[in-house]
């Protein structure tokens, strides 16, 4: 194969990551706390023999994760908490403490607040959440605070990653945080709201058939190469 070939591959390859991204992108539009992902394309240029001119591919191996904040939506729970501005919850996993805007929690028989896969939420100094059984009113201050029947029980901490490009998504609306974490101040939290997906369901579809046409028109130019290649090889056998 010639360089031609082994560009457009290197480009179809990076297509098809930034496909699967949209895809997924589109499978989580309802999912509670969702972050948008991207595809990151490097450009790697190789030096050729003789004069001829450098090659150019294409990589896209990397992901980036939007930020931005999504959408809110009142729901009346309890324990229904949403982030307003930059921040994220930290929780506990079985791979470590992990970040995540996903606040919709539900206290455990032992009045730990999870995450619907059972995950402790932790409080400012990284301890577990706890709200008495049987508690009647519960509140929660746009600070933080969380109380019961008019006494503090908690206090929700808020995090950012100490590396901002230290984010690593792990599936779902789950973040990894290699580099620790730091405390957000002046955080607002909201009780009996959730936040969104941030995907933008008729940007994701149109970026879709963008992703769809140019991969097609590279596997065209793949196919128009290999009956060239054919032909010369055809045409030196006789």
């Amino acid at each position: 194969m010639d360089n031609a070939g082994y560009t457009t591959l290197s480009r179809q390859s990076g297509l098809l990551a930034e496909m699967q991204a949209v895809a997924n992108n589109i499978a989580n539009l309802s999912t509670t706390g969702f972050r948008k992902e991207g595809v990151i394309f490097a450009e790697h240029v190789a030096a050729l023999d003789g004069d001829e001119p450098s090659l150019s591919m294409a990589h896209a191996s990397a992901r980036i994760v939007d930020l931005q904040q999504g959408p809110l939506t009142k729901t009346g729970g309890s324990f229904d908490f949403a982030i307003e501005g930059d921040g994220f919850f930290l929780i506990e996993t079985p791979e470590g403490n992990q970040l995540t805007r996903a606040g919709s929690f539900t206290p455990s028989a032992e009045g730990e607040l999870v995450t619907p896969d059972g995950h402790r939420l932790l409080d400012a100094g990284a301890a577990p959440v706890f709200v008495p059984p049987g508690a009647g009113a519960v509140a929660l201050a746009a600070d933080g605070t969380l109380s019961a029947d008019g006494a503090p029980v908690a206090q929700i901490g808020l995090f950012v990653p100490a590396d901002p490009n230290g984010l690593r998504h792990r599936g779902g609306t789950r973040f990894d945080v290699e580099a620790g974490v730091e405390p957000l101040e002046g955080a607002v939290i909201l009780q009996g709201y959730v936040e969104n997906s941030n995907v933008n369901p008729v940007k994701e579809i149109a970026r879709m058939i963008e992703v769809q046409r140019a991969y097609e028109l590279g596997q065209t130019f793949l196919d128009r190469e290999d009956e060239r290649i054919r032909g010369v090889i055809s045409a030196l056998s006789r």
